[in-house]
């Protein structure tokens, strides 16, 4: 008892010493810092530092922005990579298939390719570990396959006509992770690139593939950023360098301790002159946002899609001492008419319900549901058109999202993964067959068909999982099953730019696009 309150006595005398020594003390900061003094020394049990700051970091950062955040060293990790540009491992692209390992594609020259892995194969064992059919999570499955560049990892795989397991040993090395999935001609002048994220590699990945589109005669491009979440500036300001003339404005930014920055493109790219579609949607955020929001100010090219997602805030990075980061918003980003994209975020909870409540709103059907106040208008800087900012970026021609064939069958078949168990079925039994038949993409795209008997197959694969077979529900989704299907077998067959030349031909956007670029005379933006 008496320590107690010797204690306590000198906690007073020495909170209220230092107080009266140095007003200081009285900062935000200082109070901070004297608490968790106070917890780690004073508190009755044993606390985790580490864990109490981590989580006052958290709770001050929620109080500020939705894209002011905290990453713990692991999570830093997981989200740098795929912006990188590469990682120590394998090389295989993959599902988990019914807790089964299943290889998409192993990534060309990789080293999963130079021992002889395929599309289709399953992996079951890692270091004599056993991975299929024990329920292991796809974290810990990454981390056995990964290592070092230049460690060893022996793997068993099941193949499909093989009934012995076959062994491999893997030579880890530097893994590229491309931010392009597809690229390629889509008719006789118009050329298609399909831009994932806005990675270290963006840039140069997106020039040779206009490289390599120009020289199989492309004169127009459709640039695919729907979906695309973006990712790093630079690699925003590197594809604009490309399609922008000499010293015209990508980007600027400005904050309260940020004062105005501006990005200007080279204008010494490769496709100064050809016409240009950008297709974007809802989900085409940040650095694609940036782009377009260039693209469309410069009336360089024509947006078709659903006004994009409305991320107008720039963070950056702060590394902590243990490996852990913040990132904190320094300043918004303005497109080079001074819109500002931000959509408002008066709540965390509001601003990830914005997306569901613009599809209950109408916002996704039409395009009169959308409003913008007079107060965020702005002019293109060419031919004066009305744009808008505070919400995304706005196409030029809208068009409606489709969920008619969506139905609850189809979605049953391809959440609990009917459909990819099926096309594993279908690779493995006809692969060899399907090579010899269809020597060329080309000629399978044009003479390839999801008969009837695979489809019925599908169906009773789908009731074995207890998935009750609808047959209105089936004939209202069979147009998507069958292009699926197809789409999935192309890509295991040969690469994703094959699954997307197969996936866009129900797409919308895609259509309207080709149809813009396929109208004689019609009036694109061009630079002079």
């Amino acid at each position: 008892m008496k320590r107690n309150i010797m204690l306590a006595a000198f906690c007073c005398l020495f909170w209220g010493g230092v107080f009266a020594q140095n007003s200081k003390f009285n900062s935000p900061s200082r109070k901070l810092q004297l608490a968790e003094f106070a917890i780690a020394n004073l508190y009755v049990d044993n606390v985790d530092e580490n864990k109490l700051v981590e989580t006052a970091i958290v709770k001050m950062l929620e109080e500020l922005d939705p894209h002011s955040t905290y990453s713990d060293p692991e999570e830093v990790k997981r989200l740098n990579e795929p912006l990188q540009g590469n990682f120590d491992g394998i090389g295989i692209q993959f599902n988990m298939v019914t807790d089964t390992l299943f290889v998409i594609q192993p990534v060309s020259g990789g080293p999963s390719e130079k021992v002889g892995i395929l599309a289709g194969d399953r992996i079951v064992e890692v270091n004599d570990t056993v991975i299929a059919g024990v329920k292991m999570n796809t974290d810990e499955v990454m981390r056995r396959l990964r290592g070092p560049k230049g460690s060893k990892v022996n793997v068993k795989v099941l193949r499909g006509g093989v009934k012995e397991l076959l062994s491999f040993t893997i030579r880890r090395d530097k893994i590229p992770v491309y931010s392009l999935d597809a690229s390629y001609m889509v008719d006789g002048h118009i050329g298609y690139i399909r831009v994932n994220r806005f990675a270290a590699t963006t840039g140069k990945e997106f020039a040779n593939a206009l490289h390599k589109l120009q020289k199989q005669g492309m004169k127009d491009l459709i640039l695919d950023l729907q979906g695309n979440g973006g990712g790093y500036l630079n690699a925003a300001i590197d594809l604009c360098d490309q399609v922008l003339g000499s010293k015209e404005l990508i980007v600027y930014t400005e904050g309260r301790r940020n004062p105005r920055t501006e990005f200007k493109a080279k204008g010494d790219g490769d496709f100064q002159n050809g016409r240009l579609v950008v297709l974007v949607d809802e989900f085409s955020a940040s650095a694609s946002e940036i782009v377009t929001g260039a693209i469309q100010d410069w009336d360089r090219g024509i947006v078709v899609g659903r006004r994009t997602f409305g991320k107008g805030l720039v963070q950056r990075p702060i590394d902590l001492p243990d490996g852990s980061m913040i990132r904190l918003t320094v300043a918004r980003y303005y497109t080079p008419s001074g819109r500002c994209i931000q959509k408002p975020y008066e709540s965390v909870e509001q601003y990830n319900r914005d997306l569901i409540e613009r599809y209950n709103r109408g916002e996704m059907m039409s395009a009169d549901s959308i409003h913008f106040p007079d107060s965020l208008k702005a002019k293109t800087l060419k031919l004066g058109r009305t744009v808008y900012g505070g919400g995304g970026i706005m196409p030029d021609y809208f068009v409606p999202i489709d969920t008619a064939m969506y139905t609850d069958y189809y979605m049953n078949l391809r959440d609990k993964g009917a459909i990819v168990q099926f096309n594993i079925k279908m690779i493995d039994r006809h692969r060899q067959e399907w090579l010899k038949k269809y020597k060329t993409f080309s000629r399978f795209n044009r003479d390839f068909e999801v008969d009837d008997a695979m489809l019925k197959e599908l169906v009773a694969l789908g009731e074995t999982m207890k998935i009750p077979y609808n047959e209105t529900q089936y004939q209202t989704a069979l147009p998507l099953i069958k292009t699926q299907v197809k789409a999935l077998i192309a890509r295991d067959m040969w690469d994703m730019s094959e699954y997307f030349q197969v996936i866009n031909t129900l797409s919308d956007s895609m259509k309207k696009a080709v149809e813009l670029l396929s109208e004689p005379g019609m009036n694109f933006p061009r630079h002079k």
